[in-house]
C-alpha cells in the first residue's frame, strides 16, 4: 500500500451538511461521530438500524428511504459512504471528488479523502490516533494504552485550565509572565495536585 502523507487537523463541522449513505451498524456509528460534533446529517438508505430510526423521529438526523442518487451530493460537505456494495461506493466516490465533496469509503483506504481516527475524548481533550489505513487494528491497541495513561480526571482537569486561561486573558498581564503561568498550570505537578484535590473531595462526600 502506498505511503499516503495525512493533513492531521480537527474540523468543526457543527450546522454543516454532511451525508452518510448506508444505515446499518457500521452507518450507524459514523452517524454517532457525526452527532458528537453537531453536524446537520442527512442519511440515504432503504433500511435503518433502530437507532437510527429513533434519531430521525428525534429529529436529530433526516433519514431518506431509498437508495443513493448523485444529486445527493449537491450542497454537500461531506459524505461517508457506509454500505456493503463496492460498486455504489466507487460511484459515490468519483461524484465526491467531481463535485468537490470529501469523502470516506469505510473500510477502503484508496477511496477516502479523510479517516477516522481511534479517538480518546477526556471532554474537551480529544487525542486521534491514524495509521492513514494501514492498521486500524494498531490504532485501536494504542488507544486503549493512551485511555489508561490519560484518564477521566483529565476532563475535569482542563476545563479548570480553561478557566484559569480565561481570568489570565482578561487582566492586564504581561505576555512573558502570562505564558509562563499557563505553561505551570498545564505541568504534570499541577495535574498531581489537581488529582490530590479530587481524592479529599470523594472522602469528604463518602457517606457515613
Amino acid at each position: 500500500m502506498k505511503h499516503v502523507h495525512l493533513f492531521p487537523a480537527f474540523l468543526k463541522i457543527a450546522g454543516r451538511p454532511c451525508l452518510v449513505v448506508g444505515a446499518g451498524a457500521i452507518g450507524e456509528e459514523k452517524i454517532q461521530g457525526l452527532l458528537h460534533a453537531e453536524a446537520e446529517i442527512r442519511v440515504v438508505a432503504p433500511q435503518a438500524t433502530t437507532r437510527v430510526q429513533a434519531w430521525a423521529r428525534e429529529g436529530r438526523v433526516q433519514w431518506e428511504q431509498r437508495k443513493f442518487r448523485p444529486a445527493d451530493l449537491r450542497a454537500t460537505f461531506l459524505v461517508v459512504a457506509a454500505t456493503s456494495l463496492p460498486e455504489l461506493h466507487e460511484k459515490i466516490y468519483k461524484e465526491a471528488r467531481r463535485r468537490s465533496v470529501l469523502c470516506n469509503v469505510v473500510d477502503d483506504p484508496e477511496h477516502c479523502d479523510f479517516y477516522y481516527g481511534s479517538v480518546i475524548r477526556r471532554g474537551a481533550l480529544q487525542i486521534a490516533i491514524s495509521s492513514a489505513g494501514q492498521s486500524p487494528a494498531l490504532a485501536q491497541r494504542l488507544r486503549k494504552e493512551l485511555e489508561q495513561q490519560f484518564g477521566v480526571e483529565y476532563e475535569g482537569w482542563l476545563g479548570e485550565l480553561g478557566e484559569a486561561r480565561e481570568r489570565l486573558f482578561s487582566r492586564p498581564v504581561d505576555p512573558g509572565r502570562r505564558k509562563e503561568l499557563l505553561h505551570r498550570l498545564a505541568s504534570k505537578s499541577s495535574l498531581q495536585e489537581f488529582r490530590r484535590r479530587q481524592k479529599r473531595r470523594s472522602r469528604v462526600s463518602v457517606p457515613k
